[in-house]
């Protein structure tokens, strides 16, 4: 599934998102003529997407990218996954 922005709304974009067998959530500009295929509810978990990638971009490593290989570079977003979801879900008692 392809979550995107207005500005992503164009067929030929979403001919080659069905040719790779995924569905384009995109809500439609205003001027569109065909109506599409749009859920406001599968959109609103763009908004988790991304907050969670500006708070990775705040850690040095993963903002810069200093890691060559794109395994060391998942690790590297993996483990600020995991601190991320270790800092909200800490208790406060």
């Amino acid at each position: 599934m392809l979550l995107a922005d207005k500005g992503y709304d164009a067929n030929a974009l979403r001919t080659v998102v069905k040719d790779r067998r995924a569905w384009a959530n995109i809500p439609p500009k205003s001027d569109r003529k065909d109506p599409i295929c749009f859920s406001p509810f599968l959109y609103k978990a763009r908004n988790l997407i991304e907050r969670f990638f500006n708070k990775a971009k705040q850690f040095r490593r993963v903002a810069t990218r200093y890691d060559k290989l794109a395994e060391n570079y998942l690790a590297a977003l993996k483990l600020v996954a995991n601190r991320i979801w270790l800092r909200d879900n800490e208790s406060t008692s």
